[in-house]
């Protein structure tokens, strides 16, 4: 029995090394710069909403926003997202229903929660939820994370 069990040791031994020895991927580094050279092109193309790419990966996307002014209702059916501040404050509503005025133009949202936002705030907002910012102090500008849903 003794002999069973040092052999089931060496053997787990041996292959939690050879597993510790698998080769994997370097992390994604991007350079500030990189970032920063995204952001003013965007900003060039929409002076109210700059979006600074970061990495798009299959099942994610991370990106630095800047807006310079609020905006409309949007919602993400398929994606999760966070919203870390990095500058400025502002009024995000988030919830309720977002509804598109007759005539058209932008959505606004009816019956939401409404919470001013300021630097070092985290917003989790779940897929399918309506969100806006309604006011912008300045410029708010934030680390967006947005997890894509798997497909079934």
């Amino acid at each position: 029995m003794k002999k069973i069990a040092i052999t089931g040791c060496l053997i787990f031994a041996f292959a939690t090394l050879v597993y510790a020895q698998t080769s994997m991927p370097p992390a994604t580094y991007v350079k500030a710069n990189d970032i920063g050279l995204t952001l003013a092109t965007s900003m060039e193309q929409r002076p109210a909403l700059g979006v600074g790419t970061i990495v798009s990966g299959d099942d994610f996307n991370i990106n630095f926003i800047r807006r310079n002014a609020p905006a409309g209702a949007i919602i993400h059916e398929q994606g999760t997202e966070l919203h870390y501040i990095t500058e400025g404050a502002g009024i995000l509503v988030t919830g309720g229903r977002s509804i598109r005025p007759p005539g058209g133009g932008s959505a606004n949202i009816e019956g939401g929660s409404a919470q001013r936002v300021t630097v070092g705030d985290a917003i989790l907002i779940p897929a399918g939820t309506p969100h806006q910012y309604t006011a912008v102090e300045g410029v708010v500008g934030y680390l967006e994370v947005r997890f894509k849903a798997a497909q079934y």
